[in-house]
This record gives structure tokens, C-alpha cells and sequence, in this order.
């Protein structure tokens, strides 16, 4: 049986939407990769954007790609504090309800009335990986850090299911730092 996962930490990122990168970055404006992401297609593009309300600015966030059909916000929820937001914490696509921010790009500024969340921490699967741990799309499993210093246990973990997926956990900045955890550590489901 499938015990361990891998730890992928989110950073603050922005999903773009076709209309708003023509806007940001330029009609017709391509992004281009920097880094790729464990999960197959996706990438952290060489762009970024300004992140600005009334209370501060968040300055050259990374964008990640590839385009989305809706532009999403991802933040950790002392992000929110710091920018003055009550960002919600939701699955990954549903922005409906969640507070706008403006983004601003080299050629262009765009002033969102929705899509800014924190994403709930999740584990994406492959079919074989959900079989292998017993569970489905869209249940809720626990993960322990192996931390020593400062061990953790996760509760409510969303399990996402794909046949494209790799075996990895995602979770935010602020979880991370809370169990010292790292890009790439182990950690079990329980």
C-alpha cells in the first residue's frame, strides 16, 4: 500500500486567463517556461506580475502556466493579512465569491472583481495511486510530517484523482514553514 508523498510547496502564483495576458503582456503574448512543475504540462513561466490593493503590493509574482480559462490568484493566508484581503480557502478553480485584486504587467493593468483564494491543500493521483491508497476523487485523507523538531499532521487533505497526475502533495507556504517542511520531503498518509 502507497504510504508516502512527496511535498510540493506553493508560493504565491497567478493563473492567467487568454484575454487578461493579452492585456498584462501584450496581444498575442506566448508565456514562456522557466521552470517545469512535477505535474505533466504545467510550468512556472519567466513571466511575472505586480499584485497591488490599497494596503500594499506584492511585486513580481510568478505566473504559472499554461493558460487558464479563468485568472485565479493563489496566496497563503499571511499574504491575505499583509494585502489586506479575507481570501477563502478553496479548491483550486472555484473563485466565485472570492475577493478581486488588481495585477499589473509590462503592458498593461488589469483590475479582477473575483479569483483571489488560498488553495486548500490536496494530493494529486494517478487512477493506480488512488487504488493503491484506497480512496477516490475528491476524498479526504491525513499527513504527517516526518519532522522531528516540529512534526505535523494534516486533517481534511483533498485527494485530487487524474490519470495525468503525479504523486505529489501541494500545499502552501504557511503549512509548510509550520512543519518545516521542504520541496520534496516525505511525508506519510495516514
Amino acid at each position: 500500500m502507497l504510504k508516502t508523498v512527496r511535498a510540493g510547496i506553493s508560493a504565491r502564483h497567478v493563473h492567467l486567463s487568454r484575454e487578461h495576458l493579452d492585456i498584462l503582456f501584450g496581444s498575442g503574448y506566448q508565456l514562456r517556461p522557466y521552470k517545469c512543475v512535477r505535474q505533466p504540462g504545467q510550468y512556472a513561466a519567466e513571466e511575472t506580475v505586480d499584485l497591488v490593493t490599497p494596503k500594499a503590493t506584492f511585486n513580481n509574482v510568478r505566473v504559472l502556466g499554461p493558460e487558464r480559462k479563468e485568472t485565479q490568484v493563489e496566496i497563503s493566508l499571511t499574504d491575505a493579512l499583509k494585502i489586506g484581503l479575507t481570501a477563502p480557502v478553496r479548491d483550486s478553480g472555484d473563485i466565485k465569491g472570492s475577493p478581486g485584486i488588481t495585477l499589473m504587467g509590462p503592458k498593461g493593468m488589469v483590475v479582477l472583481q473575483k479569483g483571489v483564494i488560498v488553495a486548500w491543500r490536496h494530493i494529486h493521483m494517478n487512477l493506480e495511486d488512488a487504488a493503491k491508497v484506497g480512496v477516490k476523487d475528491r476524498d479526504f485523507v491525513r499527513v504527517r510530517s516526518g519532522s522531528d523538531t516540529r512534526p505535523l499532521v494534516l486533517e481534511k487533505v483533498l485527494v485530487r484523482v487524474d490519470e495525468s497526475f503525479v504523486l505529489e502533495m501541494h500545499l502552501d507556504t504557511d503549512e509548510a514553514n509550520a512543519g518545516m517542511i521542504a520541496n520534496g520531503d516525505l511525508l506519510e498518509i495516514i
